[in-house]
């Protein structure tokens, strides 16, 4: 039987992790440049099978040594603000679409994104240590993953609605500069222990 209790409390810890992580960037920046459903059925996907992997795994993930989990992290945050940094500015008039717009293209995209980029994120490990903590692993899992959705969600909305007022390279700018700062707080972290 569900807790709503529980599944409350793992909604708003995890929504709240969540926010300024880089899912709602990764969302908006695909939200961006294709259909938000296609994006969204691909992004809500990975969140599922990462809420799988943290339930199912319970406490085993934070066993692994927090200092290796940031230095990694680390090394991503700054290798994906260094290719947002690098691409070549497009005339911000004009978005071109991707060619391929198709529904498995997109989702796909939107799946491999999530899958790489959470693992082992912080919000996985917070809920591997919530279902053992609690030992309520649906009521766990059930909270993890809508408050992961809604984050996804407004995300990909809100890089819809950002499209109409700001131009696409100053996204990308500020979405590097985002990274750059998280990426060098993520190996200083793992340095200072």
């Amino acid at each position: 039987m569900i807790s709503l209790t529980v599944t409350a409390l793992v909604f708003g810890v995890v929504f709240l992790a969540e926010l300024p992580d880089k899912t709602a960037l990764a969302g908006l920046v695909l939200g961006t440049r294709y259909r938000a459903s296609y994006v969204f059925a691909g992004v809500a996907a990975a969140f599922l099978l990462h809420v799988v992997l943290a339930v199912a795994a319970g406490s085993v993930l934070t066993l692994l040594p927090q200092q290796l989990v940031h230095a990694i992290t680390g090394v991503l945050f700054l290798g994906g603000a260094a290719v947002l940094l690098m691409k070549k500015d497009e005339d911000d008039e004009e978005i071109r679409k991707p060619r391929d717009q198709s529904f498995w293209k997109v989702s796909g995209a939107g799946f491999m994104l999530i899958l790489v980029a959470e693992f082992g994120d912080l919000t996985q490990i917070m809920t591997a240590n919530l279902a053992a903590r609690y030992d309520d692993p649906l009521s766990v899992g059930l909270g993890a993953v809508l408050a992961l959705w809604a984050v996804a969600g407004l995300g990909i909305v809100g890089g819809k609605a950002l499209m109409k007022r700001v131009p696409l390279g100053l996204i990308t700018k500020i979405a590097a500069v985002l990274m750059l700062g998280l990426g060098v707080w993520s190996l200083w972290e793992a340095i200072a222990g």
